[in-house]
């Protein structure tokens, strides 16, 4: 071992030269192991800085409900968003789909996204991502090479593509992953809708890959880290559940009458909304199924009901035209009306005009929507599957309702509109239940995880062996 003149140490955490002071460099054998140097000097890891975000196939600015774009783009923004405000510094890398977009957006102080050029400058499908996954990965360790030794405290990378990135990063930089599934492809496989397409078996083997890089897995429910427990092998001690939020502020109670009003809905109607892509995933057609046979059995329903839908086509499922000729072929094209995706204030007053917002996915592993639409107040039926049974509470704040059988809705929805004081319960309850899912639990729940992966890595580090470049 070299030895060098007592002086404070200085540490590189990836062995790069250290300017303007003369140097002995002591065994660096890698960048991960130059990283453990530094910790195990130092036990006690300054405050997390800075956090590498990665959203391959889809960006936070993205609007929600049309493409591939839903409640993971609202949860990355989110947290992202508040992560920031807290002090911590957050880029988000994503792949560019258009070239009207700069590298680099600032967000807010301290929140910027990176738009990634891997592949085409147009939407992709997601089958056909996998193929820019070395374009995508080159550029990330480009970004972070050009920046100062150890620029990134951790990575948190969202969906499965993004965490074969992830794994990466971890390895090239010798720092924690944090990984968010937010859907997987055995549980969709299990739920399929008619006629949809099965994820392919190379997805569902990337994810099993990315459970075994990940240094700790972030489920949104209960439900899904048993999924990933027993269908994915995960160890049960780096499985945090760490429930999405919904912002308080923006969904609240608030004049259906107004709401109506500003949106331009017939007065005196009774709204069953479905907010989401247009897909059979997320069911939309059950709406309309449920309606003919409500006005069918209840011809006097037909004066009192509409059913509105927001949401655009995603993939190759179905899209609105679709759906439009559904509700002729039903005989309740003049009970339907389709509104393009909203977000913010708008997609606020749909929730406030509703009477009932209908959710009736064959799999969720949280369900967003739901949320939003019980804080506005608005109670939910929604399909008793995956994460929609903690969303809701069932029998406070919405109903839950057993496999996907339109008639069963229909009789569900009639006997929720027809009792007025059933409706004011459950809505009071929403906007209970509602009020445990604010976004400073969630961001404090995610900042509990990263510090104790950071914690779990200064540990590790301290057993192996130190690695120093003295001064």
């Amino acid at each position: 071992m070299a030895t060098a003149q007592p002086a404070p140490p200085v540490f590189d955490n990836r062995a790069r030269e250290v300017k303007s002071v003369p140097e002995i460099v002591v065994s660096v054998p890698s960048r991960a192991a130059a990283s453990r140097s530094s910790v195990a000097r130092f036990p006690r890891r300054p405050p997390l800085r800075r956090v590498a975000m990665l959203s391959l196939h889809t960006s936070p600015v993205e609007q929600p409900g049309v493409g591939d774009a839903g409640g993971m783009n609202v949860y990355v923004m989110e947290l992202s968003r508040r992560l920031a405000a807290k002090g911590v510094e957050v880029e988000v890398f994503t792949r560019a789909r258009s070239g009207d977009v700069p590298a680099i957006e600032e967000i807010e102080p301290g929140f910027t996204v990176r738009n990634v050029i891997a592949g085409p400058l147009e939407p992709l499908p997601k089958a056909d991502l996998p193929s820019q996954l070395c374009a995508f990965t080159a550029a990330v360790l480009r970004a972070e090479a050009a920046r100062e030794p150890g620029w990134y405290d951790l990575v948190h990378s969202h969906y499965w593509l993004s965490g074969q990135v992830g794994w990466l990063a971890k390895e090239r930089w010798g720092v924690p992953l944090v990984h968010s599934m937010h859907t997987l492809a055995k549980v969709k496989n299990a739920a399929l809708a008619e006629g949809d397409s099965p994820e392919p078996s190379a997805r569902a083997i990337g994810e099993a890959q990315v459970v075994d890089a990940a240094d700790r897995l972030i489920a949104n429910t209960e439900a899904e880290a048993r999924e990933l427990i027993e269908l994915y092998a995960a160890d049960p001690a780096a499985v945090a559940v760490v429930a999405p939020g919904v912002d308080l502020d923006l969904y609240r109670p608030g004049s259906r009458a107004a709401a109506m009003a500003r949106l331009g809905l017939p007065a005196g109607r009774e709204v069953m909304l479905f907010v989401g892509r247009i897909q059979p995933l997320k069911a939309p057609d059950l709406v309309i199924r449920a309606l003919a046979d409500m006005v069918g059995r209840h011809p006097a329903l037909r004066e009192r009901l509409i059913a509105v839908v927001v949401g655009g086509a995603s993939g190759l499922g179905a899209g609105p035209g679709d759906l439009e000729r559904l509700a002729g072929d039903l005989g309740v094209a003049d009970l339907v009306r389709f509104e393009r995706p909203a977000t913010g204030v708008r997609l606020a007053d749909f929730y406030r005009a509703a009477s009932v917002t209908v959710v009736p996915s064959y799999s969720e592993s949280f369900g967003l929507v739901a949320l939003e639409s019980q804080a506005c107040g608005t109670p939910v039926v929604a399909a008793r599957v995956g994460g929609l049974v903690t969303t809701i509470d069932d029998g406070r704040s919405g109903i839950l309702v057993d496999g996907h059988d339109p008639a069963c809705y229909a009789e569900v929805l009639t006997n929720l509109l027809s009792d007025a004081d059933l409706r004011r319960s459950l809505s009071t309850g929403a906007v209970a239940h509602a009020a445990e899912f604010g976004w400073d639990r969630t961001v404090n729940g995610v900042l509990d995880v990263y510090a104790d992966v950071l914690r779990a890595a200064a540990r590790e580090n301290t057993e192996g062996q130190p690695v120093a470049v003295w001064r």
